[in-house]
C-alpha cells in the first residue's frame, strides 16, 4: 500500500512532504494576505473574531465567505459564456497542528449563525458538521424525496447546505477507497450539477444542490493524502486553499460580546433579505452584471495572472480555477453591499483572496523554501516606509527588531527594502558608516526615507 501511495505523489510533493514533516518549516516565513482581503463586512467579522485571541483573521474570513456563499443560494448567478456561476466556494484552512487553530476560525461565525437563525430562522442554512463519507450519504441531506417500503419521505426543498469538515483529512482518506465517489460529488456540489446516485438498493437523488465546504488540514495531511488523481481530475482546485496561523499569543482569549454578535447577525440577515427580495418575485433567479471598469479590470486580470503558468506543475493544476474563484468570490463582495451589480472594488478584493490563496499553495507545496512571496514583500516594504517615515532612520538590525519584533526573517526585509530601492528610485538613501573608531567592525548600513522636493 505504501509503495502504491508513493507512485500516487510527484517528486515534488514527496519532497514537500518530506520538509514539513522534518520540523525545518519552523523557520520559514509564511504568505502574509493583502488587507484588501478584509473587504467590509468580511473583514469586519474577521477583526471582531482575532482581536485578542490566537485566530487569525484570515482563516475567519474565510469561513465567513464560505457560510455567506451559501446562505445567499443559488438566487443570484453570473453568466459566463454558456456557464451560470453561484455565489458558491469551497474553503479549505490549512495550518500546523496546534498553531492553526482550525475550530476556533470558524466558531464565531457559527455563532453568527445561530443568531441569524434566532432573527429569521428560514433564511439560514442547513449546517452538516463532518463526517462525508458517499455520494449517496451527501446527496440524503439534501434529497428531493424517496420511498422506504410504503413511506414516502418528503423532500428537502431548501437545497442550501454548508459543511463543516475540521478534520478535511477524512474526505481525503475516504476518496482514495475504491469506488468511492464523494470526490466527485464534491466536483458536482461545486458545478452545481444534481446528485444522482445509481445505486440498487438506496436512490436518492439531490436537484440543484448549493453545497458549501469550510475545510481544515495540516500541510503533511494535504500532502501525504492528495493523490495524482485529485490533481488531475480536478477536486482539489475547486477548494479555496489559504494558510493561516495564530498571529500571537494569548492564554486567556477574549470572547466576542453576544451583542456584537448580534448586530453582525443583523448584517447578514438584511443581505439575505436583499438576495431574496428579488429573486422571489417569480420565483426566478437573478442575473448579477459587472460595471464597465470591472469588466476592464477582469479582463486585464484575466489575460495576465488569472491564467499565469507558475512554473510548477503540481503548483499550476491545484490554481486552475483562479478565474471562476474569483468572480465567485467578486459576487459574494458585491451582495454584501447590498448589489447586484459587481465593481471594479469587488473584483480587486476578490483577486487580493487569489493572490493569498496563490502564495499559500506555493508555501505548502514548497515546503516554504521558495523565495518570499509577492505579498510578503510588498507588505513588509510599506512596514518599512512607514516606519522610516516616523523614525527618520534606521540600521538594518533596527528594521529586523524594532520594525518587524523579530518576527520576520531577513530575506523577507531584504527582499522589501530591494523592492523599496528600485520601485521608488530616490526615496530611499543609504549611508554606510563604520561601528566605531576604537576598533574593527563591519560597517553599519543606515537606510533614510528621503522625501522629494517639492518646488515652490
Amino acid at each position: 500500500m505504501e509503495g502504491s501511495h508513493r507512485r500516487t505523489m510527484s517528486t515534488a510533493q514527496a519532497d514537500a512532504l518530506f520538509r514539513w514533516s522534518d520540523g525545518a518549516e519552523s523557520t520559514r516565513p509564511p504568505p502574509i494576505p493583502d488587507l484588501a482581503c478584509l473587504y467590509g463586512l468580511v473583514g469586519t467579522v474577521a477583526q471582531e473574531g482575532s482581536d485578542g485571541t490566537e485566530t487569525n483573521p484570515i482563516a475567519i474570513a474565510g469561513n465567513f465567505i464560505a457560510y455567506l456563499s451559501c446562505a445567499i443560494g443559488r438566487t443570484p448567478y453570473l453568466a459566463v459564456g454558456n456557464t451560470n456561476h453561484h455565489a458558491r466556494l469551497f474553503f479549505l484552512h490549512v495550518g500546523r497542528s496546534g498553531r492553526g487553530r482550525k475550530g476556533d476560525a470558524v466558531s464565531l461565525v457559527g455563532r453568527i449563525d445561530e443568531a441569524v437563525r434566532l432573527l429569521s430562522p428560514g433564511l439560514a442554512p442547513q449546517i452538516h458538521r463532518g463526517g462525508l463519507s458517499t455520494r449517496e450519504g451527501l446527496a440524503a441531506l439534501i434529497h428531493d424525496g424517496y420511498q422506504v417500503g410504503q413511506q414516502q419521505v418528503p423532500a428537502i426543498t431548501d437545497k442550501r447546505l454548508w459543511v463543516i469538515e475540521s478534520e478535511f483529512a477524512n474526505v481525503l482518506q475516504q476518496s482514495r477507497r475504491g469506488g468511492n465517489t464523494l470526490s466527485a460529488a464534491l466536483r458536482d456540489c461545486w458545478d452545481g450539477v444534481d446528485l444522482k446516485p445509481a445505486t440498487k438498493t438506496f436512490r436518492v437523488h439531490a436537484s440543484e444542490p448549493h453545497v458549501c465546504l469550510s475545510g481544515a488540514i495540516t500541510p503533511s495531511e494535504l500532502l501525504a493524502l492528495v493523490q495524482r488523481r485529485d490533481l488531475l481530475n480536478g477536486f482539489v482546485n475547486r477548494f479555496l486553499m489559504v494558510w493561516g496561523e495564530r498571529t500571537q499569543v494569548e492564554a486567556f482569549p477574549r470572547r466576542t460580546p453576544q451583542a456584537r454578535v448580534e448586530a453582525l447577525a443583523a448584517e447578514v440577515v438584511e443581505i439575505l433579505d436583499f438576495t431574496r427580495s428579488k429573486g422571489e418575485v417569480g420565483g426566478e433567479a437573478v442575473q448579477m452584471t459587472m460595471t464597465d471598469k470591472a469588466r476592464q479590470r477582469y479582463a486585464s486580470l484575466y489575460q495576465r495572472e488569472l491564467n499565469e503558468d507558475l512554473g510548477s506543475t503540481l503548483i499550476d493544476s491545484l490554481l486552475e480555477r483562479r478565474a471562476p474563484m474569483l468572480l465567485r468570490l467578486a459576487m459574494v463582495f458585491a451582495l454584501t453591499d447590498r448589489t447586484w451589480q459587481i465593481e471594479e472594488e469587488h473584483i480587486d478584493a476578490a483577486m487580493a483572496w487569489v493572490r493569498y490563496a496563490t502564495d499559500s499553495v506555493g508555501f505548502v507545496l514548497t515546503g516554504g523554501n521558495s523565495s518570499p512571496s509577492r505579498s510578503q514583500v510588498e507588505w513588509a516594504a510599506g512596514r518599512i516606509s512607514a516606519f522610516l517615515a516616523a523614525k527618520g532612520s534606521a540600521s538594518r538590525r533596527d528594521l529586523v527588531v524594532d520594525c518587524f519584533g523579530r518576527h520576520q526573517p531577513a530575506t523577507v526585509v531584504d527582499a522589501a527594502i530591494t523592492h523599496l530601492m528600485e520601485s521608488a528610485p530616490g526615496t530611499v538613501q543609504i549611508e554606510v558608516q563604520s561601528r566605531s573608531r576604537a576598533g574593527p567592525g563591519r560597517p553599519s548600513t543606515i537606510y533614510r526615507l528621503v522625501r522629494p522636493h517639492m518646488p515652490n
